[in-house]
């Protein structure tokens, strides 16, 4: 058993030092911070954004990609790579969940059907990734049936994982929760929006894309 796990990851290193470039996917439930990551990340190598951000949930719900970032790490290393920023998964969609937001009827509908439309949208698109960064929001339950299905979904796919736990800025933030529940994967926890632990977020994706 250890000879093929060991035969896996070193197959999967193999793919990685032939592909020059590769697709990085932005996951996770609505409002963890998806958009705000890719928007840092963005700023931070080409000096652009990626999308709009907001409170209400599902701002993104169409697949936003930002083409040919490279980032630089220590050593001379590089990865130059697409950056698919996604919907926010959810399992259940109510339109009346958004008429909080002062939407009206109409406006809380529309968004509902794209929202709907988005999540099936970025489960299709697993299957195009080389490496996926899970983004959650450290100051809620992890074990959420959202965050176990996505990350089931991507063991089952065997697709190289990191998992961001972010929003650390804020007091109720537990990035143990999340290393807790997830022990599998490289665990690191930023602030997206305040752009802390970045040098430690770049550092990871060397670790986990090899």
């Amino acid at each position: 058993m250890i000879k093929k796990v060991k035969g896996f990851f070193k197959g999967l290193f193999s793919i990685f030092k032939k592909k020059k470039h590769i697709k990085l996917g932005l996951y996770g439930p609505p409002n963890a911070g998806k958009t705000t990551l890719a928007n840092k990340i963005s700023m931070d190598w080409l000096g652009e954004e990626v999308g709009k951000v907001s409170k209400i949930p599902h701002e993104t719900r169409e697949i936003q990609v930002k083409e040919r970032i490279e980032i630089k790490g220590k050593g001379g290393r590089s990865i130059s790579f697409n950056l698919i920023d996604t919907p926010g998964i959810a399992t259940r969609i109510d339109y009346e969940d958004f008429l909080k937001f002062k939407m009206n009827k109409s406006e809380a509908k529309k968004r509902a059907k794209e929202a709907t439309k988005g999540v099936i949208e970025a489960i299709k698109w697993l299957d195009n990734m080389d490496c996926v960064v899970v983004v959650l929001d450290a100051i809620l339950n992890p074990y959420s049936q959202v965050n176990l299905t996505i990350i089931g979904n991507l063991a089952a796919r065997e697709i190289p994982v990191l998992v961001v736990g972010n929003k650390i800025d804020l007091k109720k933030a537990k990035v143990k929760n999340i290393e807790s529940a997830f022990p599998q994967y490289k665990v690191v926890g930023l602030s997206a929006e305040k752009g802390i632990n970045m040098e430690e977020f770049y550092e990871a994706l060397f670790e986990v894309i090899g």
